[in-house]
């Protein structure tokens, strides 16, 4: 009674106030409650969202001469029976396991880009290839030249001798907006001058094809023979070169994936030039700062790039960066993902001096590092007894590494325990230690038995992850297990 009867005493000046907020408020955000306010319906008072459509058949009118069809032939003895290079390859990261086959003939897209006879395609299209014929959508025939291939990033440059040809212009893929209406133009199947059409379901796509990962993702139909074709946006501007797609059946299920054009246009000039691309290197391995991590090194962030180590006489090494260090700005760009670092040394000119931001132990940080080449060795590198026993709670056995297996691991510890066996639903198979791991740290603190690893978890508190630096093939990462 004494929660009515005071509801009652204060409900007209609620009611009131109510009234003066939705005015102030209903007009603004165009929205009004439904009976019971159980859901949100849109003002009728005010104009809604409208979609245009573009017009497709105008623009495919205006691109779709500058699509070309690439066929690769690939000469010399073959020891394997023959499948067509577009399965090959296409579906190489995404579909279903099968056995490698080297085929005699592949069959690929790709687009005009410069009225002199530049064309752009997927590396994967050419690669390995003795020759390759260009067909353009007038039906003539080229004999194309490879000037530059840059496998990292999935992109070839060919040279055809021809002059007043159609072309595609370029747009800017850092523009580009979820829901954007696109087009994908190609030869899947060998059907050439296919064109389906979708929207950018979203950027920034990491699948795991390497550290420049950045993909932007289509529903646009995109099947085997689409590879190296252009992802159009409705201004007839190539922002996209499709690359990849994701199916367990064969064929498209509206998960495509594109290069974006940008990282095209950071490779083209290179690739004109010498042929290969040259790229910075800071000399740090790297890993994402997941929640678990950023509370284990006290920070509320879980944006920036974790260094899990750092290779020793690299320009990282030479000013100081340190395992456990958190990127968080590079040469004035945020940031947010191990990508975006990569990317961004990676465009970086050799020689030149930078300065990153980050975190170490909870306070910020300024270095100045001067970039370095990235050789192939690097990259290799970077992605790559009686103390033993059981450690029960953990769920993991370990033995002491020795420099014999150090050797064999290729690593340079001469501290550290290597994971012998794993058990199933156990913390450390929680966590993702394998065995082969090495651990080299517990809590930032060097460990040579399993004493000490059995020491440095029993400090922690209940419930509190313990953080684990371990090395597998060659990389290091960290680890927070729970206990």
């Amino acid at each position: 009674m004494h929660r009515i009867g005071s509801y009652r005493r204060w409900a007209p000046p609620i009611a009131f106030l109510a009234i003066l907020a939705a005015l102030a408020l209903g007009p603004r955000i165009g929205f009004t409650d439904s009976p019971g306010h159980l859901w949100t319906e849109r003002n009728p008072a005010l104009p809604a969202p409208t979609v245009t459509a573009p017009n497709w058949v105008e623009l495919v009118k205006a691109v779709k001469p500058a699509v070309v069809n690439v066929t690769t032939k690939l000469t010399g003895e073959q020891d394997q029976p023959q499948m067509p290079e577009e399965f090959r390859e296409f579906f190489k990261r995404f579909g279903p396991q099968q056995q490698e086959h080297r085929p005699t003939v592949g069959r690929g897209s790709g687009f005009i880009m410069n009225g002199n006879g530049y064309i752009l395609t997927n590396n994967h299209v050419v690669d390995e290839a003795n020759e390759v014929q260009v067909k353009l959508a007038d039906g003539r025939e080229f004999t194309a030249k490879v000037v530059g291939r840059d496998p990292k990033t999935d992109i070839a440059l060919l040279k055809i001798d021809a002059a007043g040809l159609p072309v595609i212009p370029l747009g800017d893929s850092s523009a580009l907006q979820v829901g954007e209406p696109v087009i994908a133009i190609g030869n899947p199947f060998g059907l050439v001058e296919t064109v389906t059409t979708g929207i950018v379901s979203a950027t920034g796509r990491v699948i795991g094809g390497g550290p420049y990962d950045d993909f932007i993702q289509t529903d646009a139909s995109i099947n085997p023979g689409n590879s190296g074709g252009p992802l159009v946006n409705a201004k007839g501007e190539a922002i996209g070169l499709n690359s990849a797609i994701f199916t367990r059946s064969g064929g498209s299920v509206g998960i495509g994936f594109a290069v974006p054009i940008n990282m095209a246009k950071f490779v083209v000039p290179q690739l004109a030039d010498h042929g290969s691309v040259t790229r910075g290197w800071l000399g740090v391995t790297i890993q994402p700062l997941t929640a678990d991590l950023a509370k284990t090194f006290g920070v509320s962030r879980y944006d920036g790039a974790l260094v899990s180590s750092v290779f020793d006489g690299s320009p990282a090494a030479r000013v100081g960066v340190k395992s456990g260090d958190i990127i968080v700005e590079f040469d004035g760009q945020k940031v947010s993902r191990t990508t975006d670092l990569s990317r961004l040394v990676a465009a970086t000119p050799v020689g030149k001096g930078v300065t990153i931001r980050l975190i170490r132990e909870g306070k910020p940080l300024v270095l100045t590092p001067t970039i370095a080449r990235l050789t192939d060795k690097e990259e290799t590198a970077a992605a790559g007894g009686g103390a033993g026993g059981k450690h029960t709670k953990l769920g993991l056995a370990v033995e002491p590494l020795t420099p014999d297996v150090a050797r064999q691991l290729g690593l340079s510890l001469d501290h550290g325990l290597v994971v012998r066996e794993v058990q199933d639903g156990s913390p450390a198979a929680e966590a993702g230690i394998r065995p082969g791991d090495v651990i080299s740290e517990v809590d930032r603190q060097p460990v040579n038995s399993v004493e000490d690893l059995r020491r440095a978890v029993e400090k922690r508190s209940e419930g509190k992850p313990t953080l684990l630096l371990v090395h597998r093939q060659g990389s290091a990462i960290f680890l927070t297990i729970k206990s």
